[in-house]
Order: structure tokens, then C-alpha cells, then sequence
């Protein structure tokens, strides 16, 4: 229910572009008294790309578009230390805080120190953190995606822990039967990370082509490109 005086809590998610930011989405939605305000990405400035995932911002931005909601960038310099990192994320909550922001959610599933650090750089900011989908065991989480309508492609893996044939591929039944024993089917431990282009958080599919897959500091990366014009 809504707060005791109807206002709805206004939430920015934290947005890396892919199935559990887009599946955390579709959870707040569900939230009655959660206003989803906008989503907050982080983009490496010299790439034009959001970082680990290499899914390009035009592609983002079509993301944002289909979900019906504004996106707030928070650019980074190639390389980042924490330092840069956390001003400029500071910075970003001081913007959201000054709207009327007082949550930012995130998609993270059971990770505690990734959880501890947010946790930590959030305090005294004023705003909150959220973890719609915290504690969620992910082989249930994976296929309840899968049959909630998401659809989603991998964007990059470590194929140290996985077959490389698997990069480019379709999230979907076939890809958890594929993975190898020991490998989280969410892909919480960096395993692989992936770009969300359909599902009921969107209003609309996003459109891309797949482009060429490459090998680039130990990871194995596909490039999706967004339609011509």
C-alpha cells in the first residue's frame, strides 16, 4: 500500500542493461507504493559503452525508451579508480536526492560484500538502497524469468567458467542446460552478463543486430548494434 500520506516512494534502479536490472524493473512495478523514477547506468566515456557488459549506449537509450522511462548517465573515464568511481556517483545521488529520489534499487541477488559496498557508499546520502530480488534462489529466479517473457542475449562471459560458444546466444532453456555444473544460472559471480531487449518491463522489443564476437582481456565479447537509422 501507499505511504500513510499517498505519496509513493520515488526509486531510481540501477541499470546495467541486463535480465535482473530489466527482471528488478518488472518486480518495483509490482510494488504499489514505488514510484520507478528512472534509471541510472554508468557509461565508460571512452567506449561509449556500459562497462563489463559492452552493450552500447545507443542501445541503452532504446532500452530506457521502450521501458517508458528517462535515463540518467553517469559517464566514467577509461581506465576508473574507486575514487573517480564513488565521487561521481556521489554526485549523481546528491542530483537524485535534490528531485525527490529517496531509493535507488539494484538487481543484486545474494552477493553480501557487493551488497556491504553499496551499502557503505549510500550512507548518509540520504537515499536508500533496495534489492527487489535479494535472496531469491536463482535457479528458480532464472526460469521464472524465462517464463515471465524476458528475453535477453548474452553480451559477454568468462570463458574460464564457461564454453565461449555461449556468448551471443539467447538467455533462454537451452542456455541453462548448456551451462556447466558450478556456474550460477544468473550469472551472479561474473560468469556471463547479458542485454534484455523484451519482456513485460518493456512496452516494446528492442531491436538489434548481432555483431562480431571477440576475445578481449579473458573475456569473450559480442557486440549488438542498434538498427540502421
Amino acid at each position: 500500500m501507499p505511504s500513510a500520506n499517498g505519496v509513493k516512494k520515488r526509486v531510481l534502479l540501477s541499470w546495467s542493461s541486463g535480465k535482473d536490472s530489466a527482471w528488478a524493473l518488472h518486480a518495483l512495478r509490482r510494488q504499489p507504493d514505488v514510484e520507478v523514477f528512472g534509471l541510472l547506468s554508468t557509461v565508460n566515456e571512452h567506449f561509449d559503452r556500459v562497462a563489463m557488459h559492452a552493450v552500447r549506449t545507443a542501445l541503452l537509450r532504446r532500452q530506457a525508451e521502450s521501458a517508458g522511462l528517462p535515463l540518467r548517465l553517469v559517464g566514467l573515464p577509461f581506465p576508473c579508480g574507486n575514487q573517480v568511481y564513488e565521487e561521481r556517483m556521489l554526485a549523481s545521488m546528491a542530483t537524485a536526492r535534490a528531485d525527490g529520489v529517496e531509493a535507488i534499487a539494484f538487481g543484486d541477488l545474494y552477493l553480501t560484500d557487493v551488497r556491504r559496498y553499496r551499502e557503505e557508499m549510500m550512507a548518509g546520502t540520504g537515499i536508500a538502497p533496495l534489492f527487489p530480488l535479494w535472496g531469491r534462489p536463482t535457479a528458480g529466479l532464472a526460469r521464472e524469468m524465462i517464463a515471465g517473457g524476458l528475453r535477453a542475449q548474452i553480451t559477454c562471459l568468462d570463458p574460464r567458467q564457461m564454453p565461449a560458444s555461449l556468448a551471443g546466444v539467447e538467455y533462454g532453456r537451452e542456455f541453462l542446460d548448456a551451462l556447466p555444473a558450478g556456474v550460477d544460472p544468473c550469472g551472479e559471480n561474473g560468469e556471463f552478463h547479458s542485454f534484455a531487449f523484451d519482456g513485460p518491463m518493456f512496452g516494446r522489443p528492442v531491436e538489434f543486430t548481432v555483431g562480431e564476437t571477440v576475445e578481449r582481456d579473458g573475456f569473450i565479447f559480442t557486440d549488438l548494434l542498434p538498427p540502421e537509422g
